[in-house]
């Protein structure tokens, strides 16, 4: 695909600028520098998002956009650990992250895609990766399902983005829909794993698929990246996983959506010696009665997504902080804010910005105090002034 010439190119100047390196084509006539210019950027964006594949000498990156859509590394390898068996398809294979790290769980395993430069960087890279055993088919997926051998799991990431390129997020919006080919795909495979906007609405999606079997909502560092749908045996009591994966840890809540829904929420008008805020993903998956029952935390208000409690819960989902000090706005509360200088400070249901807030209360960013503005059951604006649990 690269000619000798131009991939000695690319590995001396890999760490130089892409778009500077473009422009030189003149400079360099025997080089492709438009591949040139393609692969560097590929190969930096995945030194950050990839490491594991740019440690590897000949590896070729697809276009920017298609870097840009493809899994981390992190998400990939989670996802790796949901599929165990004999058979994999991948009905839309793209850059074949995902697929890549699923593969090496599985005896046969099979790519298909129908962007054909996109298959022939996946001849390229697969067998560079240890997948020997992968094969790579250009074709449409939806035409190529009827006579796909059954496989113990599919996988599909349906694209996000309509025709004049904006960015969807309903399952019927999205190509394929998961939604009206569930049926057929079912009928290939055991169980289906598929890959959702995490804008998706879950009860929405768990209604609209008739064999939801598990849900699992990922986060890398707290961004939440992934909305994940495993089809299968539709689940009595559907569980969901809301998982956040940190320097290679994987912390887990696991919920059902009954019993968020037989759950109660205990509110309070009043900050207790400890203030906590749940992780992205934990927000995102809207378990806020689970979280209140479960641990025993009260909850500030209805929109705050804060809780408190008089003793330290260690296992909460999320960040944890002892209460110092709650205060109002009275000009001799806001001076004694100030005189702290510095703080880490969020506002949470609260009007005004972080912005607006540390202009007003005149405090330089940083430091080990953080501070919540928030609005309290009742109505009241306070700030919650905190630090991190000993």
């Amino acid at each position: 695909m690269i000619d000798d010439r131009t991939k000695e190119f690319i590995r001396l100047h890999r760490n130089d600028d892409p778009r500077s390196l473009a422009l030189q084509a003149k400079r360099y006539p025997g080089v492709d520098m438009h591949e040139v210019a393609v692969q560097v950027e590929g190969w930096q964006a995945a030194k950050e998002k990839l490491p594991e594949w740019a440690a590897i000498d000949g590896i070729v990156y697809p276009p920017k956009i298609s870097m840009e859509q493809c899994s981390g590394e992190a998400a990939a390898k989670y996802k790796a650990t949901l599929v165990s068996g004999g058979s994999l398809a991948d009905l839309t294979g793209g850059f074949g992250i995902d697929f890549s790290y699923m593969a090496r769980n599985m005896k046969s395993a099979t790519y298909i895609e129908r962007n054909d430069n996109l298959c022939s960087i996946a001849r390229n890279n697969f067998p560079l990766l240890g997948l020997k055993h992968a094969a790579v088919v250009n074709g449409n997926s939806e035409e190529l399902l009827p006579s796909l051998e059954r496989q113990d799991w599919i996988y599909l990431d349906p694209a996000r983005r309509s025709d004049a390129g904006g960015k969807v997020v309903a399952l019927a919006d999205c190509e394929p829909d998961v939604s009206a080919m569930e049926d057929a795909l079912l009928s290939k495979a055991g169980k289906v794993l598929v890959k959702c906007s995490p804008m998706l609405d879950i009860s929405l999606a768990c209604r609209q698929l008739k064999n939801v079997e598990a849900v699992h909502v990922v986060a890398v560092n707290n961004e939440c990246k992934e909305l994940l749908i495993v089809l299968g045996s539709r689940s009595a009591d559907i569980p969901v996983h809301c998982v956040d994966i940190r320097s290679g840890d994987v912390g887990e809540f696991v919920y059902t959506m009954q019993e968020e829904q037989r759950s109660g929420c205990s509110f309070t008008n009043e900050v207790r010696l400890y203030l906590y805020e749940p992780c992205s993903v934990i927000q995102k998956a809207g378990c806020h009665n689970t979280l209140s029952s479960r641990l025993g935390l009260s909850k500030l208000h209805p929109n705050s997504q804060l809780y408190t409690s008089d003793a330290l819960v260690r296992s909460f989902p999320g960040r944890a902080f002892r209460v110092i000090d709650v205060t109002g706005f009275s000009k001799q509360d806001v001076k004694r804010v100030q005189s702290l200088q510095k703080a880490n400070i969020a506002v949470r249901n609260f009007p005004d910005s972080v912005q607006q807030l540390r202009k007003r209360l005149k405090l330089a960013d940083g430091g080990d105090v953080y501070i919540f503005a928030t609005t309290l059951g009742k109505g009241e604006k306070v700030l919650v002034i905190c630090k991190k649990p000993e």
